[in-house]
């Protein structure tokens, strides 16, 4: 019974949190239309901020990230472990892009959030998608600004750690970026896969050192892909051995929270009964989780 009520209450947040977010998120990207930045900026705030929605979940970061990551494109890859690594990603504060399966983008308000926030779409398997993809990705990375990648492509159903997907690693290569490895741990209980409720589990997300890709060809795809695997894998094996901790999220800040607050009581009050002509309830949404990602974000 607890779950279940814990269960509801955290949808229920989430549909206020993301019907409050949109009008935001939207009022940014059309006065900032090619600010991608700033709007990647706003998804992460709408991330932390609808992470601390649910109550079963206890979030944090290890690890240092390089000094010049916000003066310098980076392909950060990370292993895939549940639908709630973007919650937990979003901690991570730097700027980048996250590439995505096409279909997460059709999703209601979610969707239209991850547009907004200039996330980029991929049909896997479908050779004019991945090659727009992969042009448009291209020149995020020549314009300085790094990209989110799960190079397994998919969620793990355990936990354990999949096979990796070369084109993380080719992009890297084809632009000379670094690749920045991180490690997701403790997700596969915060949202198991196949499961709609939610897990009582703290999670945390490691940054390792970046490792450089300048003088490597196409023809070291395959070792890099393993390098960077190898290093996921040693680190994730240390952090299940390491004694549980539970930690509260990052602090959000109050400006964060100002805006989408406001348009959530505003919500809130137009759903109240006796609001509006009439006194009818008003319905309020509903919530999607986010998804997942093909050397990207899948669901």
């Amino acid at each position: 019974m607890r779950r279940a009520l814990l269960g509801v209450f955290t949808y229920v947040g989430f549909a206020l949190v993301l019907v409050a977010w949109l009008p935001v998120l939207g009022m940014v990207a059309l006065l900032d239309r090619g600010n991608l930045r700033r709007r990647g900026r706003w998804m992460r705030r709408f991330g932390r901020v609808s992470a601390r929605v649910a109550p079963q979940w206890r979030f944090r970061i290890e690890g240092t990230p390089p000094a010049d990551v916000d003066r310098r494109a980076y392909v950060v890859v990370a292993n895939h472990q549940s639908t709630a690594d973007p919650w937990l990603l979003s901690g991570l504060r730097w700027d980048m892009r996250w590439i995505a399966k096409a279909s997460l983008f059709r999703a209601p308000v979610i969707g239209w959030l991850m547009k907004l926030g200039g996330d980029l779409p991929v049909v896997r398997g479908q050779g004019a998608s991945v090659r727009a993809m992969l042009a448009e990705a291209d020149a995020t990375l020549a314009g300085g600004l790094s990209l989110m990648i799960f190079p397994e492509g998919t969620r793990s159903p355990d936990g354990e750690l999949g096979r990796f997907k070369d084109g993380a690693f080719e992009l890297a290569i084809g632009r000379g970026a670094p690749i920045l490895p991180v490690v997701v741990h403790g997700t596969h209980r915060c949202r198991p896969k196949g499961s709609w409720w939610f897990g009582e589990a703290e999670a945390v997300a490691k940054v390792l050192p970046p490792i450089p890709t300048v003088g490597l060809t196409l023809a070291d795809v395959p070792a890099l892909r393993e390098q960077v695997r190898a290093r996921i894998a040693v680190e994730l094996e240390r952090l299940r051995k390491a004694p549980v901790r539970v930690i509260a999220p990052a602090p959000v800040t109050s400006g964060e929270l100002a805006l989408p607050a406001v348009m959530a009581a505003a919500v809130l009050t137009a759903a109240s009964p006796g609001a509006g002509p009439g006194g009818d309830d008003a319905p309020i949404g509903s919530a999607v989780g986010p998804g997942d990602a093909i050397g990207v974000r899948e669901g």
